[in-house]
This record gives structure tokens, sequence and C-alpha cells, in this order.
């Protein structure tokens, strides 16, 4: 990177010449020195004397002391300490530590700096169908995206952001079949998006319905079969012996796991089925619609032909339903730089499909246009039998817009885990049409659970809305700042406006940062109460952390700008000043970790041991009432860099920070 190292970039560069002639590549040795676990083994310690001494036929201590013996690290390190079969603990000297954070001080970039190469990067992200409205299922796409996006084009990167979104398709398909059947014109006047919203959801209900009421005697039948060959297993384990019984018995729990999904999803479409038969409106409907699935495919396909008046009620609810969207990403702070959507493609995909006909990838199966690939158990569907395109292939006509527009080094997609085998036939497909330059990542992410360990809805089971999921935080975020206000031991400090605002920051910045303190490719448990927590890793006490420091500087009548340029310097006087500089010095290898693997739970995990560094600096070190002019400034300053440090961090997640709480 240029502009100067992190710590463990100096040190890596160290070790590098170390090792030189030891070995010819050192990347893989190099990438084992990192930050002791415990304070008993230094500041950083390094991992490789174990693995390169078995490569060298050497013995692991031996190496160690001969690499140690080779290595210049006396300007920012005391010497070198073995430890066990040849671990090398390295503790930073105190007047080393004390130069770099007083670099800081006049530092925008707070020591992070920024790459020697920069490359071109598209990040695929959010991306929801624009015919019904957004759902807690797109906030985390749409914060893990926006997160990697400002810590890419932090550190130098050429950064394209593009809203991938559904605008075209089935779902559009069903929105024109509900407008013809079953507008509210009064509503629709009223509140075109919460119309189209709702015209959505009872075509997909009796969509669901027919298809539940046409799928049930299977299902049934499928359900007796998983019973009968759980009471078959169960009755050969009575009777089985010592040396058959295990076997039985782990077809036995097979067995009986594997009916769970499938029960559950017979008596939900049971329950569907007698829920919409009980109620008079919803029965005739379904009675009057029988073929719904096939009219909503006839619509969607004419909107495709370009059907005149398919296409004019398709122009006609789109823009309300990207007003709609817009609104709720101005309010999460979330920007693109384009947003180009399934539509925009459409008129490529027959002459990509011939292409690739034309060049032997693909080739027609069962009257559909198909790539087949050696190591994939699927082969990937590019034009239907009835001569229908799918996302696949949009897909795959986006990928080559990008490349032959954009030119990108790298394109991330940053979807749920669910979609793993189609990404692995798109990058599959794009490397037989010739694009073997550029990197190709599906950033996968796990999903957003109730407490009820499920995938999180209301008790109505319709999936949360976005817009509803902001409300209920910033409503409850408000109770907490009205709470904390009106506690202050001289009054209230907030005006009602400005508790809005708080509360609107505060809401919002918990919601994000619950989701990206998770590592990205698990799922979560959702909670309110966890996520608005004073306490804990949670954004609420992160954001709190910066206005405790700010309280400081108010408190004392500091004019923190006059300070930085006042020749004043952080000093080092006691070991929590020591264990809080050493952690804000670790924010670039915090920023690095996050661009490893594109997960920003690296950087919370960061800032949160960064304010707990500062909490027990803040408890043993008084700041304001310091011993001495020289050590209150510096001090100060040292707060200043901190407060400094979590706003930076909290800006890359996409959280706003408030100077009161």
């Amino acid at each position: 990177m240029a502009g100067g190292k992190s710590v463990l970039g100096e040190l890596r560069a160290r070790f590098h010449a170390a090792l030189s002639g030891l070995v010819d590549s050192t990347a893989e040795y190099l990438a084992l020195i990192h930050r002791s676990q415990s304070e008993r083994f230094g500041d950083y310690q390094a991992d490789l004397a174990m693995p390169l001494a078995k490569r060298l036929g050497k013995k692991p201590r031996d190496l160690a002391a001969q690499i140690v013996a080779r290595l210049d690290v006396a300007d920012l390190a005391e010497p070198p300490e073995l430890a066990g079969p040849g671990f090398i603990n390295l503790r930073l000297k105190d007047d080393y530590l004390v130069r770099r954070v007083n670099a800081l001080i006049h530092d925008e970039r707070l020591g992070a700096p920024t790459v020697e190469t920069p490359r071109t990067f598209v990040l695929d992200y959010s991306a929801p169908n624009v015919a019904k409205p957004m759902h807690v299922g797109h906030i985390r796409s749409t914060v893990i995206g926006d997160a990697l996006y400002r810590t890419l084009q932090f550190v130098g990167h050429r950064v394209i952001s593009d809203n991938h979104i559904g605008d075209w398709g089935t779902q559009f398909g069903m929105i024109l079949y509900g407008y013809r059947h079953f507008l509210d014109a009064e509503a629709y006047r009223r509140n075109p998006v919460a119309e189209l919203a709702r015209i959505y959801r009872v075509v997909r209900r009796l969509m669901d319905y027919h298809e539940s009421k046409a799928a049930l005697p299977a299902r049934e039948a499928e359900a007796e079969r998983r019973r009968a060959a759980v009471q078959e297993l169960r009755a050969r384990l009575a009777s089985a012996d010592e040396k058959t019984r295990p076997k039985v018995e782990k077809e036995l729990r097979r067995a009986e796991a594997a009916p769970a999904d499938a029960e559950r999803d017979w008596q939900a479409a049971k329950a569907l089925i007698a829920e919409v038969e009980a109620d008079p409106q919803w029965s005739a409907w379904a009675a009057a619609h029988p073929d719904i699935g096939k009219a909503v495919l006839a619509e969607t396909a004419k909107l495709h032909a370009g059907d005149a008046e398919n296409l004019r009620l398709w122009r006609e609810f789109l823009p309300h339903s990207r007003d709609e969207m817009e609104r709720v990403y101005r309010r999460l702070g979330i920007r693109f730089d384009h947003t180009l959507g399934e539509s925009f493609y459409h008129d490529q995909l027959p002459a990509l499909t011939e292409e690739l006909l034309r060049r032997g990838i693909a080739r027609v199966s069962d009257g559909a246009v198909c790539i087949f690939f050696d190591d994939l158990p699927a082969p990937m569907i590019i034009r239907k039998q009835d001569g229908a395109f799918l996302y696949a292939s949009t897909d795959l006509a986006t990928l080559r817009w990008r490349m032959e527009n954009w030119r990108p080094d790298a394109i991330l997609y940053v979807v749920d885990h669910r979609q793993s085998l189609h990404f692995r036939q798109l990058f599959a497909a794009a490397r037989m049409l010739g694009y073997r330059d550029v990197t190709l990542e599906h950033v996968s992410f796990g999903t957003v659970l109730g407490e009820d360990g499920r995938p999180f809805r209301t008790r109505a089971g319709d999936t949360v809305g976005l817009e509803s999921l902001l409300d209920e935080a910033v409503r409850r975020a408000a109770e907490i700042v009205a709470a904390n206000d009106d506690a202050k031991p001289q009054g209230p400090e907030l005006s009602p406006e400005e508790r809005r605002r708080v509360a609107e920051v505060v809401g919002i910045g918990a919601l994000k940062y619950a989701d990206l303190s998770q590592n990205r490719s698990s799922d979560y448990v959702f909670s309110y109460d966890k996520m608005l927590a004073m306490t804990g890793n949670t954004g609420t006490y992160m954001q709190y952390a910066y206005a405790r420091i700010q309280n400081i500087f108010a408190k004392g009548g500091v004019d923190i700008a006059a300070l930085r340029a006042s020749g004043h310097a952080i000093r080092l006087t006691h070991p929590a000043e020591r264990a809080l500089i050493l952690e804000i010095l670790r924010f670039p290898e915090a920023v690095e970790l996050v661009l490893e693997d594109y997960r920003p739970h690296q950087l919370t995990a960061y800032l949160f041991e960064l304010a707990n560094r500062f909490s027990t600096f803040y408890q043993e070190c008084p700041v304001l009432q310091a011993p001495s002019p020289e050590v209150r400034a510096g001090r100060l300053l040292l707060c200043d860099v901190t407060g400094r440090v979590i706003r930076r961090g909290l800006q890359l997640l996409g959280i706003e920070t408030v100077d009161r709480m």
C-alpha cells in the first residue's frame, strides 16, 4: 500500500527481509504474523517458523532463532522473544507507539494507507424486486454491499455500485393481472405503491392456493410414505441385534429428521387452503380464477413480447415503485452509482442466446437452450421451451455488458447463500465466453432469523417490511434517547427536534451494525433489545462511545481544533494509555482484514475492542483533571484520535454519529 505502512505491514516488511534467501516466496509465511491473543505474548506474534521449518527440514526453534538473528526491528520493537516450539513474540517500543500515534493528530486517514495499484470493482448488491415493498430480507445485501463499497473506495480502488433491480419478469405479470381483476381504483389514486403491493399479495396468495391444492395429494402421499418408513425402522430396531443396531439407529435418526421440513410445508399448505376456503371473499376469488398461474405467465409473456397496453401499464407502475424504493434508500443513507435493472438487458437476450448456440457454449435440450457443465449438478437454462428467458440469462447479459462498458478487474455479487449454485453456473459460463481475467466472487450471507430460529417474519406470516423495521428501530431508540436525556443530572439537554434526529441516527445505525457485526456467512437471530443495548458489541454502544468523547470536550470547554494546532503531543504515562494507543494503531489492519475476505464484521470487532480500551482508559486516566497541563493536553488529543477512528470506522460501515446522546 502507498502512503506508509500499518504497524503490521511494517513488521511483515522486516520479516520479508529476514526471510530473504531462506525461501523464494514469503507471502504465505508473512500471513502468519498477527496480533497476539494475550499481552503476555507481547503485542505481535510470528508463527511462521514451524511450517517453514517443516519445508526446509530444520528444527522449528533453531530456525526461529536464525530468523530472529536476521531480523532488524531494533527501531520499533524490544528484542524478540522465542517461545514454545518456535513462536516469535514482539513487544513494540513505547517511543515507537508514541511517535506513530502522534502522527495521526493531523492525519485524516488515521494511518490507513492507500493501495499501490488501484483496481476497478463492480459491486452488485441490494437488488430488490420493485414490484413490491422492500422487506427484511434485503437488509443484509444492502448494508454489507454498502460497507464493502465504502471500504474499497477508502483504500483507493475505483468502485462502481450497480443496483440490479428486478423491474421485469413474472412479478410484473402478477401485478398486471391483479390490476385488471382486483384493483381498488380509489386506493390506487391515493397511494399507488400500497395498492400495487396489495394486489400483488392477492395474486400471490391465490397462486399459492391453487399450487398447494394441486400438490396436496402428492404431499400427503409423501408424508404418509415417510411416516411408514419411520415405523418400519422402529420395528427393525426393536428386533435388531448388537451388530446391526448402530446402522438401524442411524437410519432411523435420518428418517425421523427428514420429514420435518416436508411436514411443515404440508401443514402450511393445508392451513392456507383452509383459510382461503373459510373466507367468502377469498373463496370466491379462488373459484373465479382457477388458472391464475397460467394467466400470470401469459401477461408476462405479453409484456416481454412488447404488448402496447402491458408496456404502458409497466411504464406507469415503475416510477411509483422506484420512488418508494429510493425513499427507503435515502433513509438508510444508501446511494448507487447505477440502477440498471433486468429490463435494461431484455433486448440483448436473443442475440446473446444465438451467440451461445453458434459458439457451441449452449445447446438445445428438450426444446430449451441450456449450458451444461462437467462439474456442476445442473445445467444453466438460458431460454425455456416456451421461449421465455430467465434471470440466469439476464445475469449473463449483465456480466457481459459490465465487462464491455466498465472493464472491471473484479465483480462482487452480494447475494444470499441460497444462490450459490446459480453463481457457480454464471461464473463458469462467463469463463466459457472468454472472461478469464476478471475476478468473479459471490459474497454470500446467511439468513435473518426470528427468535424462533426461523426466517424473520411477522405473526401473520408475511415477511417484515423494511420500512416498518426501520420505524420500530427508531421508535425504540427514541425511548432510550429520551430516558437517557431525562436522567442527566442537570436536566434534559436535547430539544424535541434533536431527540428525533438522534433517534433516527441511533435506530438505523443500530439496525445496520447488528447485521454487520455478524460473520456474513452465518444466520443470525434478530432482537431489537440486543440491537439497541447500550453495552456489548452494538451500534448504540459505539455511537455512545463517540458521543462521550465529544462530551469531554464540551464539558471542558476544549477547542479541539486549536489543541491539535497547539504543538502539544500525546504522552504515554499509564498502561491504559499504551493499550489504547496500540489499539488505535491497529485501525489500518482492521480495514485490511475486511477486504481480505469481504467481511465487515472484522471492523465491528475492532471498533468494539477500541471502545472497550477507551472505557478502561477513561476510568483509570483522568482527562480534564489530569495531573499536569501537558498530560491533560496529551490525553485530550488521545481522546480526539480515538473519537476520529470510531467515527471513521462507523462511516465505513455506513453508520452516522451524533455528538450528544
